[in-house]
């Protein structure tokens, strides 16, 4: 079991890994009755070292990708800083571009979430610390606009920042967390805080409204401790509107699956899944995915029947929801060695994720779940050494076009300018 003083401790190292790592287990192993298979044929390839100076270090989020096979990416350090980056693909070679240094001011600083891409093409995100001074470092979401190709020419020139809302700490949150944003038709942006909200400081989830030239938050929901607290993750919504999350801890200690559905000029908050621990796993930190049927697709970092985490399903039936263990991970039942971020899936309905620190080095996996008459196949498609190739991915991984994998790992790598490297951008192509 998790103590408080792992989740309380966002700003200054908000999962952990290395305390993970000293806990993890060696091997990654099956549930009872579904199928492994042994590491298909993948090249492995790191496409970007972090050295921890003007380029940043360790970069928790994974990467996005855009319409022309651009990566860009966040650094949550060195120091009480971080970057927003940018990967340019030319000709097989891959050119790392700064585009924005957070300073842990009014702009914000260590931001852990990816930047996503909005209605009007540009970036945003936020990041869990900095912002209003009188707050205390609680965080901010913004908005990052490239600068105009008149006034910088061929130089590479800083994006311009817009700070959307700075959090106070209060019943409006505190800390957004590791997911990504989510717009809706209308251009506003939902997310949850980790802290702040109601008297037991468990989060909430937000919105952020654009108007009138500037952006209003209005807190949708704030977790009590028998609903859930302390959510990492991102919200997703349904084709009806409504928002489905995770909580890492609730009553239980385990977690829970909610969802948030629209309700007379409100919103109802529903718990569809409270897990337990060895049965379906436990802690989760990343948020949900859906298929075209409305079933919902998750990880747990922690429990599960073999100790190191679970991939689960959660398909609709009737009122209620029907939950499944897709796959349990090896751990020993001490840390949150599994799966952090959120699952991809893929066009075949196959998933694919990263765990923390499981493999045979404790430094994490890259995997893929792949589903056949309604049996997941597991494999692995690389196992991390903790050297060059990069130690403890935290989030998940993207797909381009051609079915090529993308992500990064928060340490590793070649630099010595770090404690056991600042971390890779890293690519798997089949």
């Amino acid at each position: 079991m998790h103590g408080n003083g792992r989740f309380r401790n966002l700003i200054f190292g908000v999962r952990s890994i290395a305390a993970r790592a000293a806990l993890a287990m060696a091997i990654v192993s099956a549930l009872t009755g579904v199928l492994t298979q042994s590491a298909q044929a993948q090249t492995y390839t790191v496409i970007y070292n972090f050295t921890g100076a003007q380029d940043g270090a360790f970069p928790e989020a994974g990467v996005t990708l855009d319409r022309g096979g651009n990566l860009y990416g966040t650094t949550s350090g060195p120091g009480f800083g971080g970057d927003v980056y940018r990967l340019t693909n030319q000709g097989g070679d891959w050119v790392f571009s700064p585009l924005y240094h957070f300073t842990g001011g009014m702009g914000g600083a260590s931001p852990y979430a990816k930047v996503v891409f909005g209605p009007d093409g540009t970036l945003y995100g936020t990041a869990i610390a900095g912002g209003d001074p009188t707050c205390g470092q609680c965080g901010v979401a913004f908005n990052l606009r490239p600068p105009a190709a008149a006034v910088c020419g061929a130089r590479l020139c800083s994006w311009s920042e817009t700070v959307l809302y700075a959090f106070q700490g209060g019943n409006d949150g505190l800390s957004p967390g590791s997911g990504d944003l989510v717009f809706d038709q209308a251009g506003a942006l939902y997310g949850m805080t980790t802290y702040g909200g109601s008297s037991c400081d468990c989060g909430t989830v937000y919105k952020v409204t654009p108007g009138g030239g500037s952006w209003t938050e209005s807190v949708l929901h704030r977790f009590s401790n028998a609903e859930g607290q302390t959510p990492y993750g991102g919200v997703i919504f349904d084709s009806t509107g409504k928002l489905y999350g995770t909580t890492s801890l609730d009553v239980h200690y385990d977690g829970s699956v909610f969802q948030l559905a629209p309700a007379g000029g409100g919103w109802t908050i529903t718990t569809i899944h409270g897990f337990t621990g060895p049965s379906d796993g436990g802690y989760p930190i990343s948020g949900l995915i859906s298929d075209a049927l409305g079933n919902f697709y998750g990880t747990t970092s922690d429990q599960g029947p073999n100790g190191g985490g679970t991939v689960f399903e959660l398909t609709p039936a009737g009122a209620s929801w029907a939950f499944r263990v897709l796959y349990s991970f090896t751990g020993n039942g001490f840390g949150s060695v599994g799966p952090d971020g959120d699952l991809l899936m893929d066009g075949a309905g196959n998933l694919y994720g990263t765990t923390n620190a499981t493999g045979a080095h404790n430094a994490g996996t890259v995997f893929k779940l792949t589903r056949s008459g309604g049996v997941w196949t597991y494999s692995l498609l690389h196992e991390f050494s903790g050297g060059s190739d990069g130690r403890w991915p935290v989030d998940g991984l993207t797909m381009d076009a051609h079915g090529n994998l993308y992500g990064t790992t928060s340490q590793g790598g070649t630099s010595s300018n770090c404690f056991q490297g600042c971390g890779v951008v890293f690519e798997i192509s089949p």
